[in-house]
Formats: structure tokens, sequence, C-alpha cells
């Protein structure tokens, strides 16, 4: 066992403040209330090649952590007068997270022993200690906290290549969805240009279906895909015969199907940038009825998409206060009295109260703007 009789001062044996402080060796410091036990340690650890430095209490213990020296390991006893070992494991773990704590007592106790494994300790010794149980304990230590100091900065280096990667990325969509709603603006400017009356449809959809969107206060990314789905949700019209987009009378119900078949061409025109994922969705069911009548699939309720609902509902609106071949537009206040015979059976009924909700706040701004004109 080690000798519990040597009389020592507390200087160190090997300075941290000296040139061996670059050496191989691994430093200690040894927090001890009895000056033999503390002697006995420091001989033995600095006769195996160790740097090592002693204090008598917690608080010198925190004053040497606190000079900027770095400690790979601590060897400390639980009780002490003043701070106890375990409290001071606790702001030594503060104040440097990488130390490797030993706790060391005179009694074998269960609890105690738990609280400080589950404290931080690296390991928990019974006093008195064989010295090559003690030495063996801290090479343990040393090698487990090696390992823990190299899985930490491999996770550091993994975060900073994902963050990079997933900024590369995002750079790469938004790229790619400029690039796709610069060719499908150019496929609707084409469609819209051959009926008069559709010209700037998509952007009035676009902005009233994300204006809905917001005001039922969704995320940021579902309102973008519902403003994006609107751009793209009448592409397939440049598949309508110019004959019955222009037809100023009722359509027949041969000519009813070949408008119903937009959605299918919208989609096989966007299937191929299935990096737009559930945008693609909601320019499907844009055409859905609540009630399960509408189109393509006769989807009920929630089955269609809520970006798809929210798009039917603000294509009905800018469709029915913009003028066409075939009738004069309504007005905001005659429209949206229209459509309420309409909520929960065609159009889903908190998309519609929605829907009116931001057609009172913009008639609101319009009336601000008309007395402070």
């Amino acid at each position: 066992m080690l000798p519990s009789s040597l009389h020592t001062g507390d200087a160190p044996f090997a300075s941290p403040h000296t040139s061996s402080a670059a050496s191989s060796a691994p430093r200690v410091l040894i927090v001890d209330d009895e000056d033999a036990v503390r002697a006995a340690f420091a001989r033995f650890l600095h006769s195996r090649g160790y740097e090592v430095n002693t204090a008598r209490s917690g608080a010198d213990a925190l004053t040497l952590l606190h000079d900027g020296v770095s400690y790979p390991l601590m060897l400390c006893d639980v009780r002490m007068p003043g701070l106890s070992g375990l409290d001071l494991m606790s702001r030594a773990l503060t104040v440097d997270p990488d130390i490797a704590v030993l706790m060391l007592t005179a009694a074998d106790d269960a609890t105690t022993a738990t609280t400080a494994l589950a404290g931080g300790a690296y390991d928990y010794l019974v006093k008195p200690v064989e010295p090559l149980e003690l030495h063996e304990a801290l090479q343990r230590a040393l090698h487990r906290r090696g390992l823990q100091i190299a899985q930490r900065r491999a996770e550091a280096i993994i975060r900073q290549e994902v963050a990079a990667r997933t900024e590369e990325l995002d750079r790469e969509r938004m790229a790619l969805r400029s690039l796709t709603v610069g060719v499908a603006g150019a496929l609707i400017n084409a469609m819209e240009a051959k009926d008069a009356y559709l010209r700037g449809h998509s952007q009035r959809l676009a902005e009233l279906a994300a204006s809905i969107a917001n005001e039922m206060q969704l995320d940021v990314d579902t309102i973008e895909a519902v403003r994006l789905a609107g751009r793209l949700a009448d592409v397939g019209k440049i598949g309508v015969r110019e004959s019955v987009l222009n037809k100023p009378d009722t359509l027949t119900a041969e000519e009813y199907e070949h408008v119903k078949d937009h959605v299918r061409i919208s989609m096989e025109i966007l299937a191929p940038l299935k990096h737009l994922g559930v945008t693609l969705d909601y320019v499907q069911d844009h055409h859905e009825h609540f009630d399960g009548t509408g189109y393509p699939r006769g989807l009920t309720g929630a089955e269609a998409s809520l970006g798809g609902r929210i798009l039917h509902m603000a294509d009905a609106f800018v469709a029915l206060t913009s003028r066409r071949a075939y009738r004069d537009s309504m007005t905001q206040e005659e429209t949206i009295a229209h459509l309420a015979a309409s909520a929960g059976r065609r159009f889903d009924p908190d998309i519609f109260d929605a829907l009116r909700r931001v057609v009172q706040h913009r008639q609101s701004l319009v009336f601000i703007d008309d007395i402070h004109g």
C-alpha cells in the first residue's frame, strides 16, 4: 500500500508552469486535506512519470484550475472540510469539462459512489489504495478521456461537414427552384398569352393562396410551397385548346372534360421535378372539392392536401373577381357572399374563414390608404 506517513508541503513535484508542461507526462492534481496522503500519492505518481501538483482543499484546487493550466486528471478526496469532493468535482467540470476526476474515500459507501459516478467521476477508489491499482485507474481514466475527446472532435468535424453540405444543398435547391419557377413561368406566360382574360391569373392565385396560408399560421416552408404551387397550378392549360379557353359561352360536357384534363397535363410536365415535394401534391389537388365532387380523384375533406384545398379556395376567388370572356367580374363583397354558400360543401370551411379574414384585412388597408391619400 502507499505510505501514509510522508511529510510534504504543497509545492508541485513538476510545476505546471514550467517547460515540462509541454512534455508527454500526464498532469495530475491531487486534492486531499491530509498532508501525508497528498505526499504519498504525489511521490508515487511522480516516480511513475506523472507531472504532479497538490492542493489541501477544494478552494485551493479551484484556484489552480482557474489559473489557466489544464489538468487531464484530478484525484480528489470525497470528505474534506469546506468544499466537499463532490462539490469540487461539479465545479471542476464546469471549469474544464475534459478533466477526468477520480474520487477517493476512506469509507466504502455505495450511495456516495453512485452519486460520484453519476456526477461525472471516472472512477471511485477506496483508501488505502494499492499503488498498482491507483496507477491502473489513472491510466484507464486517461485512455477513456482521450477517447471521449477524440469522439467529440470527430462529431464536431462531422457537424461542420454536415452544416457545410446542408448549406451547399440549400443553395443548390434554391437555384433549382428558381430555374423551375423560371421555366414554369415561361410556360404559364405562353399559356396566359392565349387568353387575355387569364393574364396574371397565376400570380394573383399564388399571392392570395400564400396570404390564406399565412392567415392560418402555417409554417414558412408550407406557405412558400403553397405560393409556388399557385404559380404552377395551371401550367397544364398550355395543352387546352384556345377555342375552349376563349369560348364566350357555356362549355359543353366534352369541352369541360377537356379543360379538366389540364391537371393531368400539369402533373406530367411537373413530374420530373421531384424536388418540389408537397408542391406537386398541392397542384394535383387544387380542383378537389371538400364534399368529394371535385377532380381528378374525387377526394373528400382532408383526403386532399391542405395546400390543394387552399389553392382551390383561392382559385375560386380569383376567378370570380376576374373578368372572363363569358361574364363580368364580381366585387370582392359579392364574391365572398357567393362563396359562403358553398363553404362546407365545395370548400373547406376553415379555409373559407381564413380567406374572408384576408379579404377584410385588405379592404381595411385600402380604406386606410384612401384616408391618408
